[in-house]
């Protein structure tokens, strides 16, 4: 099959089409009983997927494929697999836990010891075919206007990531202020409208007016320009010196300190991520003493999962696509990503 690979990490011209063995298929024994094929139509990139092209302390299996998000139909699937079958629309859920461990009986697969990602910890989706649990794959929802191979591809990781931390991790309710840094990247614009859809306040941050514009025709009640203004002031200043409720993290260690001083007396913050370097400081005593929460957060489980696609057939957290590249200019998306211009999610069309 054709698929996008590296055979070494570094820059983003290690990226190649290549040639490379086929998955377990249709006449193959050797697909699991609960395991199913899919022959994918558009994936779509996330940042995951440039830090695992520089470099990520894994151990590769070479040559590598690249991509977490992808959507497709059923070409295969195992003997024990009910909930859906050769034919079907699916979107995948790219995070992969065992299934049996304590953990993953618990309900908290994102916790799970052997938890890992397509296109970081397994062959990805930018692949004209993948294999994953039966579990990782959910039928496509049924909507007035339906949604395009781009659209269900762009929609999991990043949905569910953003639904653990506004939801889950810190259980953002109505009427509470939230800030979201990076307006324009796909988890910051999923936060966005759940935010909006429990009914908080949201203040969002970018360097690009353009997609602070843009940010308010999608709900954002107040946009700051962080190259421009202080956040913390601003932030003080919108809510009348009070601080935000919960302040939505994923850059790291630019921000860290603009995140905290954003924070009023109990605050929560979640973080899913640190593009700009992992290495931050904390001043105790304005920890314990605003009594502020810090919370982790990666991907999500089984039943936040089920719940984000059951919105989507609702009408609610449709994904917002910024371009489509032809799957042979798959380098041509990983550079618009890396040069950081998208607003919304950057997908690839695998086929036509």
């Amino acid at each position: 099959m054709r698929a996008w690979v590296i055979r070494a990490t570094g820059d983003l011209e290690q990226l190649q089409q290549s040639d490379i063995p086929d998955p377990p298929g249709p006449s193959s024994s050797s697909l699991g009983p609960r395991h199913v094929r899919v022959a994918l139509r558009a994936a779509a990139l996330n940042h995951l997927d440039l830090f695992v092209v520089h470099g990520l302390p894994h151990e590769y299996r070479f040559p590598h494929v690249v991509g977490a998000d992808g959507a497709g139909v059923v070409d295969a699937v195992g003997s024990e697999v009910r909930s859906v079958r050769p034919g079907d629309g699916v979107m995948i859920n790219p995070g992969i836990p065992d299934y049996a461990c304590e953990y993953c009986r618990a309900g908290e697969h994102s916790l799970c010891r052997s938890y890992g990602i397509l296109g970081e910890h397994f062959p990805g989706t930018m692949a004209q075919y993948v294999v994953v649990p039966e579990q990782n794959v959910a039928t496509i929802p049924t909507l007035p206007t339906p949604l395009t191979w781009v659209e269900a591809a762009a929609f999991s990781l990043v949905t569910l990531t953003a639904w653990r931390m506004v939801v889950t991790r810190a259980r953002l309710v109505a009427g509470e202020t939230v800030l979201i840094w990076g307006i324009g990247g796909g988890v910051a614009l999923a936060a966005l409208r759940i935010a909006k859809l429990k009914g908080a306040r949201v203040i969002v941050t970018s360097s690009s007016d353009a997609k602070l514009h843009e940010a308010e025709k999608l709900g954002a009640d107040a946009t700051l320009n962080h190259t421009t203004q202080k956040i913390s002031q601003e932030v003080r200043g919108i809510t009348e010196k009070r601080g935000a409720d919960v302040v939505i993290e994923n850059v790291g260690e630019a921000t860290w300190d603009e995140s905290l001083r954003s924070l009023g007396r109990g605050g929560r913050l979640v973080t899913c991520g640190s593009t700009t370097g992992p290495q931050v400081s904390l001043d105790l005593r304005r920890l314990f003493w605003h009594q502020w929460s810090l919370l982790g957060s990666t991907m999500g489980n089984d039943a936040e999962y089920r719940e984000i696609v059951r919105l989507l057939g609702a009408g609610q957290l449709r994904p917002i696509v910024d371009r489509v590249f032809p799957f042979t200019d798959a380098r041509g998306a990983f550079e618009r990503l890396e040069r950081g211009e998208q607003l919304g999610k950057i997908v690839v069309e695998i086929t036509p």
